[in-house]
């Protein structure tokens, strides 16, 4: 068994964490610069304003980390003015303690309509179409255009072509969510021990990530053996045995920016067939990342990856033994967000994007293989936040 798999403590390993330097937060100028893009995508799309809600788009262009509920919380941008923020009224200070931009409160009573703030904002500006962030609920949009009669057009457009080119600044923080999840990683796979059992793996991930400064695990998934064969796992808790494969895929958050990195290994020895697939995955991975060049679409990465199985015998297409999902996703402050690595994905591939590459490969009821890094796009090709697993039986 390789040094770098088990042999350790769960206490030894805890103590060695320490959370890293912090990354400098987003600044003024860069909220500004998000606020002003936006303004010029929904004029390109015909709108006379952009209502942003509350989620990981009013953190992006406001500084509001606040989740999405049943009471409306949102940003009205103008194409031409200064941003308004719809919100509670018993909301104040707390929205005020967390807003990062200059901008104008129109706050609303319980028993009042929010909806009719939007409509005379909308008046103030002379009417028009008024942009709507895809991720509000359809029940709060029809509400809106039930109760203002305003005409609203769907803002995918706006909102991803700001989100989906990070800037230096972001690249940072999601560089560091990154590092410190690959991290915890090396840790976890070094407190193994036959017999241990899938909640204490997770039990010691969320105390590593919060050794590491994260608020704890943004998700985790744990694996043994079989249970490898599910993309997302199996319910139930399961022990490890020796020369079982071990699956484990989590993340945190960092100023909300994500990481999601997942590694796949032997406790003990492989098998020649399990190494084999390992190779492959390993194979498709790089292939999928020297496959990065601008210009070309999200789509040809996906192709990239499924030629290597193809090659092998396994697929093609999404049967299996092969890949049963996209190579990658979009990231940033949300886990999974546009562009993606898919077939029909025509997006083109330009400096500033974010994706995972994880072409995992299944054998159905036997196990799987998922090699997860993350990689952005530059002027010269990819570049990863974090290098790939060695080995089947080495991180």
């Amino acid at each position: 068994m390789s040094m770098s798999i088990g042999g350790s403590t769960i206490e030894a390993e805890l103590a060695k964490l320490s959370p890293p330097q912090a990354v400098p937060a987003i600044g003024d100028y860069e909220y500004q610069a998000r606020l002003d893009k936006a303004r010029r995508l929904t004029r390109d799309l015909g709108a006379k304003a952009l209502l942003v809600g509350a989620g990981a788009s009013l953190r992006y262009f406001a500084g509001v980390p606040w989740g999405a509920s049943e009471r409306l919380v949102a940003m009205l941008l103008p194409v031409e003015g200064e941003p308004l923020i719809i919100c509670p009224y018993f909301e104040r200070g707390s929205l005020e303690a967390d807003l990062k931009i200059p901008a104008e409160l129109r706050l609303w009573q319980e028993d009042e309509s929010p909806h009719a703030l939007i409509h005379a904002a909308m008046q103030d500006l002379g009417g028009g179409v008024l942009a709507v962030d895809p991720a509000i609920s359809f029940e709060m949009v029809s509400r809106l255009m039930r109760e203002t009669g305003l005409e609203v057009r769907e803002a995918s457009a706006v909102i991803n072509g700001c989100r989906m080119y990070k800037s230096e600044a972001e690249l940072a923080l999601m560089q560091q969510a990154k590092s410190m999840t690959e991290t915890v990683h090396r840790a976890t796979a070094r407190i193994l021990t036959e017999g241990i059992a899938t909640t204490e793996v997770i039990n010691f991930i969320e105390a590593a990530h919060r050794r590491m400064g994260a608020a704890g695990n943004s998700f985790v998934i744990v694996q043994f053996a079989q249970a490898t064969a599910y993309p997302h796992g199996l319910p139930g808790v399961q022990t490890l045995k020796e020369n079982d494969l071990v699956l484990i895929d989590t993340g945190c958050h960092v100023q909300g920016y994500t990481s999601d990195i997942t590694r796949t290994y032997v406790y003990g020895q492989a098998t020649a067939e399990q190494q084999r697939i390992w190779n492959i995955e390993k194979e498709a991975q790089a292939a999928a990342f020297a496959a990065v060049e601008v210009g070309k679409p999200c789509e040809s990465v996906d192709y990239a990856a499924r030629a290597i199985l193809e090659k092998h015998g396994l697929g093609p297409d999404y049967q299996l033994p092969g890949t049963p999902h996209r190579t990658g996703h979009g990231i940033g402050l949300s886990i999974h967000e546009p562009a993606y690595l898919v077939r029909g994905e025509k997006t083109p591939l330009m400096p500033g994007m974010c994706f995972s590459n994880e072409p995992m490969i299944v054998v159905p009821e036997r196990f799987g293989i998922r090699l997860e890094d993350h990689m952005y796009v530059t002027e010269d090709g990819a570049k990863w936040f974090t290098e790939p697993q060695a080995a089947i039986d080495r991180l």
